[in-house]
This record gives structure tokens, C-alpha cells and sequence, in this order.
């Protein structure tokens, strides 16, 4: 967020996905730079994009991107009501632990859309601390499987 065109950031917008919600190589682009998994890479290379607006909009072959998703080691990620709030309460700990503020959180069943206010950590590092603690929660409050699958992607992930 800018104000007034004055270049001062106030703070970030940031979205991340839960496991599967968006792939390295989605045709539509990703912040990824590499495909990790050779079943994944079946379907491409990984799609950098440095667009700084959302790219969920931009055609594509949808089937193939579904298609995609059937190859990944586990099931997409789909968060209940239950395991949003462990996320939640994850998400508290890791602010009080660092001083984040955060104006707004909205945790939707397959991503998480977050407005916090700037900090002397990077973004990912912010991300990357919020994700810890969430998994950490769900795992402690035993709302995820304990089979070793991920909740989240590990660039853009929710929880990884």
C-alpha cells in the first residue's frame, strides 16, 4: 500500500496458498522458479512472472491445469473452519512473538489473504514466520494429518 504517491509503504497485501491451491507451472504464471517434482513437470516448466497484480484472471487451459493438480503427491489442501482458527491463533502467536501488525486477515479454505503493516523483516520472512507457527498450531491442536503432507506450497504456501 502506498499513500499519496509518496513511495512510503505502509504495508503489504500478501496471498499464499494452501497445498495444490497454486502450482509452479499454472499456465497463468507463478512466483515460482523451479517445479520440485517430476510428476509436476510432466505439465511444464515452472511460469516465473514478476506481475505485481493478481494474474487469476488470464486465460488458460483450465483441464490441464486440473490435471496437474491430479499428480500431486496429496490431495489439494482444503481448510476447515476449525483448522482456519488453529491457523489464526498461529498467526497471533508469530505477531506477538515479532510486533507484526496486521489490519486483516481472511483465511478462505484453499488460501489466505493477509494485509499487515510494515516491519523491518522481509515479507517472506513475515510469511514464512506466520506459517510456522499455523502449522505448528494445527499440529499441536492434532487438525492435520500427521502422515507428513503439507498444508501449504512452500514458496507461496500457507503452512509448509
Amino acid at each position: 500500500m502506498r499513500v499519496g504517491g509518496a513511495g512510503m509503504i505502509l504495508g503489504f497485501h500478501s496471498i499464499f496458498g494452501a497445498y495444490g491451491f497454486w502450482l509452479p507451472n499454472d499456465p497463468r504464471g507463478s512466483w515460482s522458479d523451479f517445479v520440485a517434482s517430476w510428476e509436476l513437470f510432466r505439465f511444464g516448466r515452472a511460469t516465473t512472472t514478476t506481475a505485481r497484480r493478481s494474474v487469476a484472471h488470464v486465460a488458460h487451459d483450465r483441464q490441464l491445469r486440473l490435471a496437474a493438480k491430479q499428480a500431486l503427491k496429496y490431495p489439494p489442501a482444503q481448510l476447515t473452519g476449525r483448522q482456519a482458527v488453529a491457523a489464526a491463533l498461529g498467526f497471533k502467536s508469530a505477531g506477538e512473538e515479532s510486533g507484526y501488525v496486521m489490519h486483516a486477515c481472511s483465511i478462505l479454505p484453499e488460501h489466505v489473504h493477509l494485509i499487515i503493516g510494515r516491519h523491518p523483516r522481509h515479507i517472506r520472512r513475515i510469511v514464512g514466520h506466520l506459517k510456522t507457527r499455523a502449522v505448528q498450531r494445527l499440529r499441536a491442536d492434532a487438525l492435520w494429518p500427521a502422515d507428513g503432507r503439507p498444508c501449504g506450497q512452500s514458496k507461496a504456501g500457507m503452512c509448509s
